[in-house]
């Protein structure tokens, strides 16, 4: 089966702690056509834990893909039948990740340094599931950081049945860099993800990494079959239109105000069913990026989120902002 990246050119990384459910609503209701991923659960939390808890979701987020952490093949495989069953649209294994939490469960970037192990999971999955399987990397991990690392990594896990590779286009550090430093200090590759899809036509090649700009997407698809943005959509949600439009070819007509009216709704239903008012306003924070009183939006939404005003007064500031 092919990946979503056929026909979803663009989309938005997996962030822990960023992209829960409510932050993808709000991205589907700006962007009806981007592919949207959800934060990274692992395997053994979904067999062991509340799974339908862990993986609930919103039906207006289709297409979303579920990203798997672990490095246990009949693990994987389970908690992709679960995947299953909840009616994801695809699995996206995390072999890119280089937190120290993450290697504690020897899997995310340290993985790419054992390609066996991460074709076993794809192997397995896709024997036992009819999902898409991708899996996201890194260009290499501390001193495997050669072309030819990436090359035998790639042709090994392609073997099993990867079709899809989300690069991101830096090495990681495992030891001595914090996430957060492994995102901004090893250099970025871009051409090297190019030489990938040159020596592998026939697998979908997604770039990831760096990317800020509507203008950059656009070169980066002259070169690679998609792309991946990450923290630039959290600090500025409003870009989705510009990359709707990219996706579709069609003028988008969005308005904040609007978007926001169908948001306030959205977390009106959500306080009912015991979510938290501070994590359902947090994706409204960078809406009004570059817009005059943007620093006034976001008071707005601190003195709501610390219950200063009524709710109902609060949400309707919200809206009334737009109006100005």
């Amino acid at each position: 089966m092919a990946s979503l990246i056929s026909s979803n050119k663009i989309s938005i990384a997996p962030m822990m702690g960023y992209t829960d459910r409510h932050a993808r609503l709000l991205y589907r209701l700006i962007s009806p056509h981007i592919l949207l991923f959800t934060e990274m659960v692992t395997a053994r939390a979904l067999l062991h834990g509340d799974y339908r808890y862990l993986l609930k979701y919103n039906q207006a987020e289709h297409p979303l893909v579920l990203q798997l952490g672990g490095s246990e093949a009949g693990e994987m495989a389970e908690a992709a039948k679960l995947a299953e069953e909840l009616k994801f649209d695809e699995i996206n294994i995390n072999v890119g990740c280089p937190s120290a939490r993450v290697q504690s469960g020897a899997f995310g970037a340290c993985l790419m340094k054992e390609p066996e192990t991460v074709a076993s999971c794809v192997n397995e999955i896709k024997r036992c599931t009819d999902l898409p399987v991708t899996v996201k990397i890194r260009t290499g991990v501390d001193d495997s950081d050669s072309y030819g690392f990436l090359q035998e990594f790639i042709e090994t896990v392609m073997d099993a049945g990867c079709q899809t590779f989300i690069v991101h286009a830096r090495k990681a550090w495992l030891k001595g860099l914090s996430p957060k430093q492994n995102r901004e200090i090893p250099p970025l590759q871009y051409e090297r993800v190019y030489q990938l899809k040159k020596d592998f036509p026939l697998l979908e090649i997604i770039i990831n990494g760096g990317i800020r700009q509507v203008d950059d997407v656009k070169a980066h698809l002259k070169s690679v079959d998609g792309v991946m943005l990450g923290r630039e959509v959290i600090r500025n949600p409003w870009i989705l239109v510009e990359l709707e439009q990219l996706l579709t070819g069609d003028f988008v007509q969005c308005r904040r105000q609007e978007i926001v009216q169908k948001y306030t709704r959205y977390i009106k239903l959500q306080l009912d069913e015991g979510q938290s008012l501070h994590l359902l306003l947090r994706p409204l924070y960078g809406l009004t990026l570059g817009m005059p009183g943007a620093r006034k939006w976001r008071q707005l939404l601190s003195k709501l989120a610390q219950e200063k005003v009524k709710l109902n007064e609060g949400l309707q500031s919200l809206s009334d902002f737009f109006n100005r």
